[in-house]
């Protein structure tokens, strides 16, 4: 960096270097060879001796700063065009023309280099200008150095406090009673300011420190307050204190199950319970970072159990088997993941949703009880997945999950019957009364619609490093990161699974076992009927489990293993009894008749996915089972000499044809039972 090229560094330079000074003896690639003033000779890299605090070249102007070409961008015009008329000037003092200047075009007299000197071409366009000769150095100076942003006004671009000529004293006041404010309820100016001035005069005396006007007060507090909500939502504000002062941290995961985080939340919904009460549902899902796969979600009535997180658990770990009405296109056969892989180890994978298993190998929770329960950490610690808690109060930790949950009021929530709003403000009239489904109508929407429209749908998170341009869906997302990460999940065999449900100690009965008003029996239960299980702490009670969310039948542990009890009326809700059942099955099995190859089935999955959530439940598919199940309690009508030889008589035009009705014999629920098995 020599006087005359000003950027480079050359042999023979002296350098400051490390609080001393150094001569360039020889430059090797990168490499610079010193010798300090004392003779000690050192090699050193040229990026290190550059970046040192210290380094200087000694005896050269100083490196041009570049100019702030977006702070020129917002000058006023006429500040602006005042600076580019002084770089006419000034260079023309340098060069001796104007800049633009026509090639062959001759220098004024009073401006030719070659017969004036610097000072004397500054002193004529002082002359000029009327200004003093001080001035136009100065601006050459300034020019030299930071290039058109130094002729700026900088009287135009002097950044003022925000808070102005304001007493410090009086700031200081007015924050922290704005400190004060984050968990109070939300007041106005007029409260700010009388505290304010309470707590100066009782800080400082009263009359001592000279107060601003009233509408001064008003500027301060706008200025102070910005970004703070203070009179604004109160959970807003509280949610902006809570952020942390740093700057977020992205949550980064390179495959699947690499972490999971876990949370509960109320819906935006009200259901309809079993007393006919209605309230709003909670929700706890878990979601896979990488993919953004919602592997697992459960809603309940009210506060979220402890069972269910290991509930929760037991459900990611097992294939989304395809319900009765889903369209073909919802399975995984029909996506794009790789399903013939995931065949070869499980045949489960054979009728299964197109919904991934993703093993995790840790969960982030925070310190709700539900999480923090011996039932959850002993689940995790036996499948060897590591459990990482979030610090308190800091929802930024798991920070993908929270965004889920807003995603799913907005997705979703909204399109149900008994939309409640995200608050009171946006709530409308007698909600309560709209709202038409329970918990299982409600679960079996939601899960039909994270596969229609949450796994299928392109997310702004999901990106390709190869086609940032273009979002991803979780399915898609799985399907790269398993190629490329080689990820094959190992999934729970039955019996673990069943060691993850619910469990609730019941006798086995003549009838069998009933759990919420519902009879369970099975043959294999015979030889363990009105048996003591030998639990004396449970006063001889057998250990039955069961999934909330799959009522057709419990698990029952026995000293021989599991026995499977269904439940005794599953023949009546699964078999057609009566023609008019079988015709109407058919009308929606035709309505539900789409391509399952077409990614525009999918989208008309999920919009009559989200129309039924709207309008509540298909009434008339619930009368005409109403209508089922009272004909399936008629006794079977007996023919009759009269009524065999009678031909049927003509329709008549304005009656509807009677139905056939399919005769039955007794019902005997074990013979059903092990039929439909």
């Amino acid at each position: 960096m020599t006087a005359g090229g000003g950027s480079v560094l050359r042999p023979g330079d002296w350098v400051t270097f490390d609080g001393d000074d150094h001569q360039v003896v020889a430059l090797a690639g990168t490499a610079v060879r010193l010798r300090s003033a004392g003779g000690a000779e050192s090699v050193v890299l040229a990026s290190y001796l550059m970046a040192a605090p210290d380094f200087a070249v000694t005896g050269v102007e100083p490196l041009p700063e570049m100019e702030p070409a977006g702070l020129l961008e917002t000058l006023p015009e006429p500040a602006r065009a005042a600076a580019v008329e002084w770089q006419r000037h000034v260079v023309e003092v340098e060069t001796g023309l104007p800049p633009g200047a026509e090639p062959g075009t001759a220098a004024r007299s009073e401006y030719d280099p070659a017969a004036r000197t610097v000072v004397e071409r500054a002193q004529a366009k002082a002359d000029e200008l009327g200004v003093s000769l001080r001035t136009v150095m100065d601006k050459r100076s300034r020019y030299s150095r930071q290039g058109l942003w130094g002729l700026v006004d900088q009287r135009l671009v002097r950044v003022r406090e925000a808070t102005g000529r304001v007493d410090a004293r009086v700031v200081a006041a007015v924050r922290q009673v704005l400190d004060d404010q984050t968990q109070v309820s939300t007041g106005t100016r007029s409260r700010v300011i009388r505290r304010a001035v309470k707590l100066v005069e009782a800080t400082h005396g009263e009359g001592v420190v000279p107060l601003p006007s009233r509408n001064t007060f008003y500027r301060l507090i706008d200025a102070l307050s910005t970004g703070r909500h203070t009179f604004g939502s109160a959970l807003t504000r509280r949610q902006t204190a809570n952020r942390p002062a740093g700057p977020f941290t992205p949550t980064f995961a390179d495959r699947p199950g690499e972490q999971v985080q876990i949370d509960s939340t109320p819906l935006d919904v009200m259901v309809v319970l079993d007393s006919g009460v209605t309230a709003r549902a909670d929700l706890t899902i878990a979601v896979d970072v990488a993919t953004r796969t919602v592997c697992a979600a459960v809603l309940r009535p009210v506060g979220t159990k402890a069972v269910d997180a290991a509930l929760l658990l037991a459900r990611m770990l097992v294939p989304e088997p395809m319900r009765p009405g889903w369209s073909t296109s919802l399975r995984m056969a029909a996506s794009r993941m790789p399903h013939r892989k995931l065949l070869d180890i499980d045949a489960r994978m054979e009728q299964a949703a197109a919904k991934p298993v993703i093993v995790p190998d840790t969960v982030v929770i925070d310190g709700g009880k539900v999480f923090i329960s011996d039932t959850f950490i002993r689940a995790c610690e036996r499948l060897g997945i590591s459990v990482q808690r979030a610090r308190p109060r800091t929802p930024t930790d798991k920070a993908i999950v929270e965004a889920t949950f807003s995603a799913v009021n907005t997705l979703f929530c909204q399109h149900l019957a008994g939309y409640t709003g995200r608050d009171v403000t946006r709530r409308g009239e007698r909600v309560e009364q709209a709202a038409v489904w329970t918990i299982p109508e409600l679960q079996d929407l939601l899960e039909e619609w994270l596969l229609a429209g949450w796994q299928m749908r392109p997310h702004d998170a999901l990106r390709d490093p190869f086609r940032p341009g273009k979002a991803m869906s979780p399915n898609d997302k799985y399907a790269s990161l398993v190629a490329a990460a080689g990820y094959l999940p190992l999934v729970l065999r039955g019996e673990d699974y069943l060691e993850l449900l619910p469990v609730a100690w019941r006798a086995i009965n003549d009838y069998g076992i009933r759990i919420g008003h519902r009879t369970y029996d099975a043959p294999e239960l015979g030889p363990w009927r009105r048996q003591h299980a030998g639990h004396a702490a449970k006063r001889g009670l057998w250990e039955v489990h069961y999934d909330p969310y799959d009522l057709s039948r419990v698990f029952v542990r026995t000293t021989s293993g599991w026995i499977t009890a269904p439940w005794v009326h599953l023949p009546l809700v699964n078999a057609p009894f009566a023609d008019f059942t079988w015709d109407h099955a058919r009308r929606l099995a035709a309505a539900a008749g789409l391509d399952d190859t077409n990614e525009t089935a999918v989208a008309r999955v999920l919009d009559a996915l989200l129309t039924r959530a709207e309008h509540g439940p298909d009434l008339r598919s619930a009368r005409v089972i109403g209508r089922t199940r009272t004909v399936a309690a008629l006794p079977a009508p007996t023919a009759t000499p009269e009524t065999e030889n009678t031909p049927d008589p003509e329709p008549d035009s304005a009656a509807a044809p009677s139905a056939e009705v399919v005769p039955f014999g007794v019902f005997d629920a074990h013979a059903e039972a092990e039929r439909w098995l």
